[in-house]
């Protein structure tokens, strides 16, 4: 007579064993109709599954955080089922769930074109529409090797093989189709409403470039036709705003194989950079920063001390001199431990906040590297404050405040946070991690700010909280983040004078708002789709004259903007007007200025947007009144 607990508090009672189904039947008819899993203890089942004892149960349905990975998963089956019938010769492999989707590799020696996706994808939604019911079943682990050999899935084998031979193995089958799966899985087909293959890549057999090649078929699925359709307006908008295009369009910046991972600034691009530099560095001054610069090439063993080393070693470029070992800087802590080694410190110093924009290179893998967004030299808007236990809660609090600031002059004003923990490798006693975790937890609940738990994800040498930024298209980009060091500056000999006249080491926070320059100049990009803010723009008004005739009136007008601090240009090519605009147009200058008879006549000049506003005629004293409102931040 199992007791169930559900998430209100409420318990039910039944005479005999029960299936989750049932208990969901039990509660309404609309959850038994929306039930797609449940919840035992964290441990997800299906709806199939018998509950004997007294338990806590949550019926998992499409609104639940777990209801989406489900489908998809379910739906990687449906993929698999449809490929068989239509091509019965391709070998399924293995289908995971991935973000906001799904894949599955197949052994098929023809092929797939994208033409074939079509079909797979109707021969889907036909499936689906068939309701099958989908099963669980449980086979020895031999006799299920034995099972899929006969069929002819030698990949599936292998795969079963791999498991400890005293192992039962997890079936599912759906209509003649049956596949190697944990679970859970939606109760049947018909759940799985809203999907559509996407593309399709080439992936080694278990990931080993030493196997052979398979095919990739990725899909994406969601709970309902409105959000597959706002996920794929998503991935257009996306795909319109790519850095890497907009990067070549508007000639800021390239990269190439003899460089890979490395950066190429354009005029126009290093003129942004130079812009968000200019930007962070008042800012520091402004919030007792002081500024620093430390060197690219460092001993191996101030990274050994560190325990950089034995952490990155294999993402550290070196090279050596003299019998030397360096490290080309990966980053830019324990250099900066070493400017504040440079004499006695008081704790009537501290905090001491040091910053740098440091340019640091890791070997990233070249699998990885993405236009600006993975790259192997980048600079961060890096710092490190020293400071005292009791002062660890008022600088994390001053820098929050400090880093909402500077998110929404760059127009970002939904700031998601997220607490990460000790990992299972790190250095320093439990102790002072629950010292270091303590103080980040009471900061954020001392900002009222809600934030998210991440267990196991901090740094090695502390806690960290992560700032992440949900841009126009619903996109998140992690960014800014402060983690608390206990244990850094004691490894390399950092100490200051306490008031009783004892020697302490300084606690350390990282922190960093932008994180990497290049990274938040690409997400910049994609933002505003290479329209940026006034105050960003690498050309900021563009003045046209209608003929040869208002040139100089219009060099003029150009030279005053430059005067007053704008970054202007002046076209003055023998070219038509229209064609002027047009081309000025997609360079996504914000502010055109038109010269014609009347505008040299009256003293004044025409504006128009980037976006095709006709702002009138007006002074030039008047333009850069506005200009200068609109770049105050």
């Amino acid at each position: 007579m199992p007791i169930i607990t559900l998430p209100d508090g409420s318990q039910k009672q039944f005479d005999q064993p029960v299936t989750v189904a049932e208990v969901a039947a039990s509660i309404g008819k609309g959850l038994a109709k929306a039930a797609l899993a449940g919840k035992i203890d964290e441990r997800l089942v299906d709806t199939s599954a018998v509950l004997t004892d007294d338990t806590a149960l949550t019926i998992i349905t499409e609104k639940s955080p777990e209801g989406l990975e489900i489908i998809r998963h379910s739906c990687a089956h449906l993929l698999a089922q449809a490929v068989k019938i239509l091509y019965p010769e391709a070998q399924v492999t293995i289908g995971p769930v991935i973000e906001d989707g799904f894949y599955y590799d197949f052994a098929y020696k023809e092929g797939f074109s994208f033409d074939d996706l079509e079909a797979i994808e109707k021969k889907m939604a036909e499936l689906a529409s068939q309701d099958f019911q989908v099963q669980r079943e449980v086979m020895p682990r031999d006799n299920a090797v034995k099972f899929f050999k006969e069929m002819g899935e030698d990949y599936k084998a292998e795969i079963i093989a791999s498991i400890p031979e005293n192992q039962d193995i997890s079936l599912y089958r759906q209509g003649d189709f049956i596949d190697l799966c944990r679970g859970p899985h939606v109760p049947n087909t018909g759940k799985i409403k809203a999907f559509k293959l996407m593309k399709l890549a080439g992936a080694y057999w278990r990931g080993d470039s030493k196997n052979e090649m398979l095919q990739r078929i990725y899909g994406t699925a969601w709970t309902d036709k409105k959000d597959l359709a706002a996920y794929l307006h998503r991935l257009e908008e996306a795909e319109k705003r790519d850095h890497r295009k907009l990067g070549k369009q508007l000639d800021l910046f390239h990269v190439q194989e003899e460089a890979p991972g490395m950066v190429f600034w354009h005029d126009h691009g290093w003129n942004i950079y130079l812009q968000i530099q200019a930007y962070i560095r008042r800012v520091l001054r402004e919030n007792g920063y002081q500024e620093v610069h430390t060197p690219q090439l460092v001993d191996r063993s101030l990274w050994e001390k560190s325990g950089h080393w034995d952490k990155f070693g294999d993402m550290i470029f070196t090279t050596a001199s003299e019998n030397r070992d360096y490290a080309v800087k990966p980053m830019n802590c324990p250099c900066h431990i070493q400017i504040y080694n440079q004499g006695l410190h008081s704790y009537r110093d501290l905090p001491l906040r040091m910053a740098e924009f440091g340019s640091c290179h890791r070997n990233e893998p070249s699998g990885t590297l993405h236009g600006l967004m993975r790259v192997r030299n980048f600079v961060q808007d890096d710092a490190h404050i020293f400071c005292t236990e009791d002062q660890i809660q008022s600088e994390v609090s001053a820098f929050i405040d400090l880093l909402f600031k500077v998110y929404a002059d760059f127009g970002f004003n939904h700031v998601i946070i997220k607490l990460s923990t000790r990992p299972e490798k790190r250095v320093g006693s439990d102790e002072v991690w629950d010292k270091a975790e303590k103080a980040l937890e009471l900061a954020l609940n001392s900002k009222e700010l809600p934030w998210e738990l991440q267990p196991g994800e901090g740094a090695f040498y502390g806690p960290k909280i992560e700032f992440s930024l949900k841009d126009s298209i619903g996109r998140v980009w992690q960014c800014g983040t402060i983690q608390v060091d206990f244990s850094m500056p004691g490894r390399l000999s950092a100490e200051y004078v306490a008031a009783d006249g004892s020697r302490q080491v300084p606690v350390m926070l990282h922190r960093a708002i932008l994180g990497s320059l290049e990274r938040f100049i690409g997400i910049l990009i994609e933002e505003h789709a290479g329209a940026f803010p006034l105050w960003l723009a690498p050309t900021q008004v563009a003045v046209l004259n209608i003929t040869d005739r208002f040139a100089d009136y219009a060099q003029s007008v150009c030279q005053r903007l430059q005067n007053s601090g704008f970054r202007a240009i002046a076209d003055l090519r023998n070219e038509k007007i229209g064609f002027k605009i047009r081309e000025h147009t997609l360079q996504k200058i914000p502010f055109l200025l038109v010269i014609g008879e009347r505008e040299v006549e009256n003293q004044q000049v025409t504006v128009r947007t980037r976006s095709g506003d006709d702002l009138g005629a007006m002074t030039v004293d008047a333009l850069i009144d506005r200009l200068k409102a609109d770049t105050a931040h």
